[in-house]
């Protein structure tokens, strides 16, 4: 019997794979990548057309031995590492490694894990793919030429430790120009008049819309009470009724980037909590003695929404046996694919590999946070497939005097897909969803009352996770795999703060991206990068020559690098100082930006080590010890939590935020539990007391 070798990435990966497969099988784990660029140097002989020093990457020699040895007793080779660039460039690095012939067909790919594709798979090996390889590589060297010339050039201008980034440095300036736009944003007055009327029994609310033939703009409480002055004892007249059905359409099944943002929106997962768990849910969970170890999603790492026809056909039998077909579209939902690179064309949305197997049968084998992901992966694919929710939306206009006001109500005639699922979004405007009372034209109602608000202009909102992949998305900067780590980055390299889930940029994040728009405007131009993205993709597709991207790219970074380093002179970044003196050596502290945002520090560093947290109070007493006062900590993760200033005389901590109330059941203190789906929430300490009411807002 033949001997085969099979080569994946990761151990779970192995174990579910190595389950499918026949005795002749040995599935062996590389671990990711086995060689990669030296940290220590360079890398790249830039003279010499771009040329590539791969080193073994430090404790994979053990592991490229075994590798070895086993290739050596195999009879054949398959490397089946994950169906992307930086999948295809593990696959020849290891090629490479055990000395598998160039010509040789030993590379099998597959989108999920499931024992008939992997079987299917096997059957169907092809060459290793060299214009992915170059892809990959080009990014890889690129990213490098930035990284390991521009970071030296701020270490010696400003201070060590600092990075640059070809993508990263792009995302931060995004960050500091919504900054910078609140600053200089200035609020506008306008004002808002509805006027709410009665048709026998029934109410409406209708606001004004038009006066004359003008769209209604007030700024002044003085041109609101004119017009309450003028109309406040009028009728209104019904002029014309318009009603219209709107047909609203399912969201696509998800890609990377769209399941990165709902599951923050939805779930409160970071990008990074996200691919993760996405990442655990493709490379196999065991459900059952019956069932074994599977794949429960398709690949997670991809922008195409294609979806093939067997999951189509599973998707509408399961709709039809549980919903109807009522409930099937029209017409098969065609996938809006606009992926790059063939790479990503071949691949599918992301899935649930098997539509019958519904999150509920699943949930007993599953951690929490797995069955919500794949919840939201199941549910947002069943209703990709569904038909188009209808709505009837009456829009009446109503006539006193000059004036015309308008009232719409919409009314849901048909739900479609949203019995199923609902898209989560980034503002919290609610759409309206009233009836309006039946009303003919001509028609006369009478006046209730006239209610002017008085409103201000908003500045644009900080980015939050979700709404910053998708700002990068759609400016087509970097890609959906690369955003985690990315983000990541600039808040541990202190460039930017994460405060109640938005991104504010730090002084220091603000005087780096100053310094690379004045001296690197390229390196920080949101066009200049997207193209750079498309020309990179243009790789894979055999259009462009790596090495003409690169040399094109580095002869004018090479001489702009020169400029700054002789024109920039030493930045000093200036510590706040303080009032609070340093128990260790009486230095006034300083305030310091770190990764979980700002601490004291003593300026004598490195001859004194001497840091404490920045404590704010929130106006409460300690419910434990009744002397000190609640203050706010971040745990070594960056996690809020609350404490007692007394500490360590006190250790009461908590996650939640203490209320300053009592229980009216049991007496015991209240935290505030935060929702921004459900509404805050007062709930009790005690775990056997039930007690929690909503939390009224206060005026």
């Amino acid at each position: 019997m033949s001997k085969v070798l099979v080569v994946v990435e990761s151990p779970a990966k192995a174990k579910t794979i190595g389950k499918f497969l026949g005795k002749k099988y040995t599935v062996k784990a590389s671990m990711g990548h086995v060689r990669d660029l030296p940290r220590s140097q360079f890398g790249v002989d830039v003279e010499k057309d771009f040329s590539v020093k791969y080193i073994t990457i430090r404790g994979k020699g053990d592991l490229i031995k075994e590798l070895k040895n086993m290739a050596q007793k195999s009879d054949r080779i398959l490397l089946a590492t994950d169906p992307d660039r930086e999948g295809e460039a593990i696959a020849w690095h290891l090629q490479e490694l055990l000395k598998i012939p160039e010509t040789e067909k030993c590379r099998i790919e597959f989108n999920e894990i499931t024992k008939k594709t992997i079987n299917d798979a096997v059957k169907k090996p092809r060459q290793i793919d060299k214009q992915l390889v170059e892809a990959q590589q080009a990014r890889r060297v690129l990213d490098r030429i930035v990284g390991y010339k521009l970071s030296p050039l701020l270490w010696r201008k400003i201070k060590k430790g600092l990075s640059a980034g070809r993508v990263q440095s792009v995302v931060v300036r995004l960050i500091c120009d919504r900054e910078e736009e609140i600053r200089n944003f200035k609020p506008e007055e306008y004002w808002t008049l509805t006027a709410k009327l009665r048709k026998d029994k029934d109410t409406l609310e209708a606001k004004l819309y038009k006066i004359e033939d003008r769209k209604a703009d007030l700024k002044s409480a003085g041109q609101v009470e004119e017009i309450v002055q003028e109309i406040s004892k009028s009728d209104f007249q019904v002029e014309l009724i318009k009603k219209r059905q709107q047909r609203r359409n399912p969201p696509p099944p998800f890609i990377t980037s769209s399941l990165q943002q709902e599951a923050y929106r939805k779930l409160n997962f970071a990008a990074k909590k996200t691919m993760m768990i996405a990442q655990q849910l493709y490379e196999g969970l065991d459900l059952s003695k019956a069932e074994g170890t599977v794949g429960l999603i398709t690949y997670l790492r991809t922008d195409s929404t294609r979806i093939s026809e067997e999951a189509r056909i599973e998707a509408a039998e399961y709709i039809k046996a549980n919903y109807g077909a009522d409930f099937l579209p029209d017409k098969d939902r065609a996938a809006n694919n606009k992926s790059k690179g063939k790479i990503q064309n071949a691949h599918e949305c992301i899935r649930p590999t098997l539509v019958s197997r519904h999150p509920e049968t699943v949930k007993q084998y599953l951690k929490n946070d797995q069955y919500k992901l794949y919840k939201l992966i199941w549910e947002r694919f069943i209703a990709s497939q569904a038909a188009s929710a209808l709505v009837d939306i009456t829009t009446v206009d109503l006539r006193v005097k000059k004036f015309l006001f308008r009232a719409t109500g919409s009314v849901m005639v048909f739900p479609g897909f949203t019995k199923i699922y609902i898209e989560g979004r980034d503002d919290q405007d609610k759409e309206d969803e009233s009836t309006l009372p039946a009303l003919s034209e001509k028609e006369k109602l009478k006046l209730v009352n006239l209610l002017p608000r008085q409103h201000f202009t908003q500045p644009p909102p900080r980015y939050s996770e979700a709404t910053l992949i998708k700002t990068l998305e759609e400016k087509d900067i970097g890609r959906p795999s690369t955003y985690a780590p990315i983000l990541d980055t600039i808040i541990s390299r202190g460039y930017v703060l994460k405060k109640q889930k938005q991104y504010y940029p730090t002084e220091l994040g603000i005087l780096v991206v100053d310094l690379l728009k004045n001296y690197f405007p390229e390196i920080i131009n949101i066009e200049f990068t997207a193209n750079m993205e498309d020309r990179l993709d243009s790789i894979e597709e055999g259009e462009t020559n790596w090495t003409k991207i690169l040399s094109e790219f580095y002869g004018p970074f090479q001489r702009e690098l020169e400029i700054a380093d002789k024109e920039i002179g030493q930045i000093e970044v200036m510590d706040e100082e303080t009032d609070e003196l340093c128990e260790n050596c009486g230095r006034n502290l300083v305030i310091k930006s770190g990764r979980f945002g700002k601490f004291l520090a003593c300026p004598g560093f490195p001859e004194c080590r001497f840091t404490k947290p920045i404590l704010k109070e929130i106006g409460i007493k300690c419910p434990q010890c009744e002397d000190g006062k609640i203050v706010t900590r971040l745990s070594k993760r960056g996690r809020r939590f609350y404490g007692c200033s007394q500490f360590p005389k006190c250790n009461f901590v908590s996650w939640d935020e203490p209320s300053g109330e009592k229980c009216p059941r049991c007496s015991s203190y209240l935290v505030i539990k935060r929702s921004d789906k459900n509404g805050d929430k007062l709930v009790c300490t005690n775990k056997k007391c039930a007690f929690k009411e909503k939390l009224e807002e206060k005026d």
